[in-house]
């Protein structure tokens, strides 16, 4: 993988991948991790399907966002079209219906909006890596920050337990059916690696992509060292055969088992995960979804030198609202990129395309 440094911003299915790429592969990039709340994901093609039924052209919206139980797009004309989340959940990913975060728990920073006034974000602190940049962002005028509200905290605790209790309800029922959900099958991380050692992408391929388990990160892609993993819009494909005892695709993969050392058991009963403080948080000088934290903190830190650049998703020019990763190493390139996409996208492929 590029010797150079990045930040990164992504849902907490990346995030937990990335955790994973951090401890299993060599020379992993990424240096600091934003992690978004998230309470689902969908695909691009159901997501227009959706919007198309609802009149809403693509192209002709300016923000998407979800709040209040809804799927709002905001039009390039100023009006607004509100669609039920429980209509919306058709066009989700069915492997969210079983993922066990909401507050990115492995990242160094968690951003979001829940808990927080309009025109703020919330940000939970977890790390010391992510204390730093917060308070050089805040002394440097990028953000500017408040204690959470005891009732803001109040909320984004019950939204954050709400989807644990309900997804763990649906990885009870899949288990009861044969039909096992690998990522909860949390274990130490000795007898991890050993259980692991010999999978390879066709053991990835069984456990996850063909069950509709795949998250479509990219993670699997980006680690493989023989770079015979692409991924073709919709899944993962190999093109060649794995060498004898290479398992980094497996390892690095969000949603096949993970160690103790990065996801509990434990956490099913917390439920924003282990963390340092939570605060209120809004950027003044940059125009963004949410406050504009999240931007604010990745140009911060690469106009201070403290990344090389920072991966964030895009948007494609031909398809409109069609995520695409991008990395970027100029804060303008972050600001351009801001906003949330609300499509499952492939953002560790970028690290694979700038190796190469």
């Amino acid at each position: 993988m590029s010797k150079s440094r990045y930040a990164m911003a992504g849902t907490p299915c990346q995030i937990t991948a990335a955790a994973l790429m951090e401890n299993y592969t060599e020379e992993f990039p990424v240096e600091i991790k934003i992690g978004l709340f998230c309470m689902e994901n969908f695909s691009y093609t159901y997501l227009s399907q959706l919007a198309m039924e609802e009149g809403v052209d693509l192209a002709d919206v300016s923000e998407c966002r979800i709040e209040k139980g809804k799927l709002w797009f905001r039009l390039n004309d100023g009006s607004t079209v509100a669609v039920p989340l429980e209509r919306a959940r058709s066009a989700m990913r069915k492997s969210c219906a079983v993922c066990m975060d909401f507050a990115s728990e492995q990242s160094d920073i968690s951003v979001g909006s829940v808990g927080s006034p309009e025109g703020w974000s919330t940000i939970i602190i977890r790390t010391d890596k992510g204390l730093e940049l917060v308070e050089k962002a805040r002394k440097a005028g990028y953000i500017e920050t408040e204690p959470i509200k005891d009732s803001g905290l109040r909320l984004l605790e019950k939204l954050a337990a709400g989807k644990k209790e309900e997804n763990l309800e649906e990885i009870k029922m899949r288990e009861s059916v044969a039909r096992p959900v690998m990522y909860w099958r949390v274990m130490p991380d000795d007898e991890y690696t050993e259980e692991v050692k010999d999978y390879q992408f066709d053991d990835l391929r069984s456990d996850v992509i063909d069950v509709g388990a795949c998250v479509l990160c990219g993670a699997c892609l980006a680690s493989c060292p023989e770079d015979i993993i692409g991924i073709e819009d919709r899944k993962p494909e190999v093109r060649g055969e794995c060498p004898p005892g290479c398992n980094i695709c497996y390892l690095a993969c969000p949603r096949t088992y993970v160690p103790d050392s990065i996801v509990s058991r434990e956490s099913a009963s917390e439920p924003l995960g282990e963390y340092m403080e939570v605060l209120s948080a809004r950027a003044p000088m940059f125009r963004g979804q949410d406050g504009g934290v999240a931007t604010a903190l990745l140009a911060f830190a690469v106009k201070e030198g403290m990344v090389d650049g920072a991966i964030v998703v895009d948007k494609e020019a031909e398809r409109p609202w069609k995520p695409v990763p991008k990395l970027a190493e100029d804060p303008e390139d972050i600001v351009g990129a801001a906003g949330t996409k609300y499509s499952a996208c492939p953002i560790f492929r970028v690290l694979k395309e700038e190796g190469d």
